[in-house]
């Protein structure tokens, strides 16, 4: 099976395209801020210099695991399914499941080992332009310098290899063994994470307005019930598609589309749910810190330089690769819809409808994906502002808030509307019969 998978691989190469850049785009993170550790840890760097370093590393190895995991798996999960009329003809052919999961691990394996390999030369780039970064602001020496060692190497193909492996291995058991069990323990996941989420957020009470840690607990809350909600998103949409009222003949086909297709959207979903909560809540927090440290006429020490760098860094960081894995995630959707819009047309759509119809789809998806993500922020963001501002909701949130929107309609419309442009350039016979 694992001949097969690499003949697989080598076959079809364009069909692990977008499994390929969400490992690249991976590795790449993981390795850029995992060389801060390795920067760390040469002789001769100042006390100060290595805590700034190993702090911003030690941060992003959790967010950068969660986040390659995801991304793998939003892919990895569209391209099974895809291929679901082959791996159900390897089973008729005698192949077990088992053997057919080992075959997709092992094309999940290889693809990532690729996209580490290539993933080399812009982590060393983005590690050395992070360094640059801290020692700009002052918080690292000038005298240290850049190190790709064995910590980001190890971590980077580590992380990647077993997100993919892990992904992959949940991909095909979720094609091949539908049922109740998996419907219950991702809700029962969802739940924790939106527990967890609250708990953490209402922990925000527990510190002073001045204490350093502050911002940690009403961060971690939003980002874990944006998870939370990310695991919810389907079973929401499906309930809001069932009354939702699309007029016209492209908004009906649209909520048709997207009942169907509702697990098949999860990666997106939970793109759009993390950018949003992420990019909202941490903007925001930071920019409501900033505000009480310059009222109170006091002057900025280090150790709130060091976090306000480090939170814009990080919210940049994660905020455009979450951005890149939406754009990944919708590519890879809307990619192998080519004969079902062939379908279309040779029943009498044009090709105006069929991007009015994958333009409501986009509409409705980023609705909801930026409505949930918007939640999660404000459990974080409500909680830190009552306690560092003694009041509920900044000013500044709107405008933060209507930023963040703008960037993940605009990537999710034109992500998809693009896609399905080029998609349609295809002929409609030759589409249908491709996919025959």
């Amino acid at each position: 099976m694992l001949v097969l998978a690499v003949r697989s691989v080598r076959g079809r190469p364009g069909r692990f395209l977008a499994t390929l850049l969400s490992a690249f785009l991976g590795a790449a993170l993981v390795m850029a801020f995992g060389s801060l550790h390795d920067t760390a840890g040469q002789p001769g760097v100042d006390a100060v210099s290595a805590q700034t370093l190993t702090t911003s590393a030690s941060v992003v190895g959790g967010y950068g695991t969660l986040l390659v995991f995801f991304a793998v798996a939003s892919t990895l999960t569209v391209n099974v399914r895809q291929r679901a009329a082959e791996l159900e003809l390897l089973r008729c052919s005698g192949a077990t499941p088992a053997q057919i999961g080992r075959m997709v691990v092992g094309e999940a394996v290889a693809v990532a080992l690729v996209g580490v390999v290539l993933a080399l030369g812009p982590a060393v780039l983005g590690g050395q332009a992070l360094l640059g970064v801290f020692q700009d602001s002052g918080q690292v020496s000038r005298s240290v310098g850049f190190v790709l060692g064995p910590v980001a190497l190890l971590s980077g193909a580590g992380v990647t290899l077993l997100a993919s492996a892990g992904a992959a291995f949940l991909a095909v058991r979720r094609a091949t063994r539908r049922g109740v069990r998996r419907a219950r323990a991702r809700t029962l996941l969802a739940y924790g994470a939106l527990a967890a989420g609250a708990l953490a957020a209402a922990g925000t009470f527990t510190f002073s307005a001045t204490d350093a840690a502050l911002m940690a607990a009403p961060a971690y809350g939003a980002i874990l019930l944006s998870v939370g909600c990310a695991l919810l998103a389907p079973r929401l949409l499906g309930a809001l598609l069932a009354g939702l009222p699309l007029g016209g003949a492209s908004g009906w086909l649209a909520a048709r589309n997207l009942r169907r297709r509702v697990d098949e959207l999860s990666g997106v979903l939970m793109s759009l749910v993390l950018f949003t909560a992420i990019s909202t809540a941490t903007v925001t927090m930071q920019s409501v810190e900033s505000d009480a440290v310059a009222a109170s006429g006091l002057r900025t020490s280090v150790d709130a330089k060091n976090l306000q760098t480090l939170n814009l860094t990080v919210v940049g960081v994660i905020a455009v690769f979450v951005c890149i894995m939406l754009v990944n995630s919708l590519y890879a959707a809307t990619s192998y819809r080519s004969s079902e819009f062939g379908r279309q047309r040779l029943a009498g759509a044009t090709p105006v409808q069929v991007l009015g119809t994958v333009g409501a789809e986009s509409a409705v998806l980023t609705v909801v994906g930026v409505a949930l993500g918007s939640l999660a922020a404000l459990a974080g963001i409500v909680p830190f502002t009552m306690v560092r501002a003694d009041g509920t909701l900044p000013g500044q949130t709107f405008g933060i808030w209507l930023a963040v929107c703008a960037v993940a309609a605009a990537v999710t419309l034109g992500t998809s509307l693009g896609t399905a442009r080029q998609v349609l350039r295809t002929p409609a016979i030759g589409a249908v019969t491709r996919a025959v």
